[in-house]
């Protein structure tokens, strides 16, 4: 198996996508969100930057996650992981009591969908045998 269709391929991704949504947003005051909206804050073009390089990974991730698994794929994805979650407070291996708590969950949750919506077609190749192909304008209107 390849390396963009392994385990560690998959790894990689969701590794990236942490990176992503934790650095865009987290409870901590160490996250993009924080730094632009604080008050000492002062939009520059560092800000600008860091801001641009994560609006492209958003649109990466977004675009990989909504043309693999489709509306339905991420809703499908949402509950699984939703119910995951739920298993797991049930048996007490996690605990929602804070809200800080909750937002981290949601936060992995998020991430994990990101990291299935970029390696699903590498996924769906190895399970089906069938290659996923975007849909290419031929430039006929």
């Amino acid at each position: 198996m390849t390396q963009s269709g392994s385990l560690g391929g998959f790894l990689w991704r969701w590794i990236f996508a942490l990176v992503l949504v934790f650095g865009t947003f987290n409870p901590t005051d160490y996250s993009y969100i924080s730094w632009a909206l604080g008050s000492a804050s002062q939009f520059g073009p560092a800000m600008a930057i860091v801001g641009l390089i994560q609006l492209i990974g958003w649109i990466v991730f977004l675009r990989a996650t909504f043309f693999s698994l489709g509306w339905l794929g991420i809703v499908l994805g949402v509950a699984l992981l939703g119910s995951l979650v739920w298993l797991l407070v049930d048996m007490g291996w996690l605990s929602l009591d804070s809200g800080h708590a909750m937002v981290w969950v949601v936060l992995v949750v998020i991430s994990l969908l990101l990291a299935f919506g970029m390696s699903w077609s590498h996924i769906r190749r190895r399970l089906s045998g069938q290659v996923d192909v975007d849909d290419v304008e031929d430039g006929r209107g």
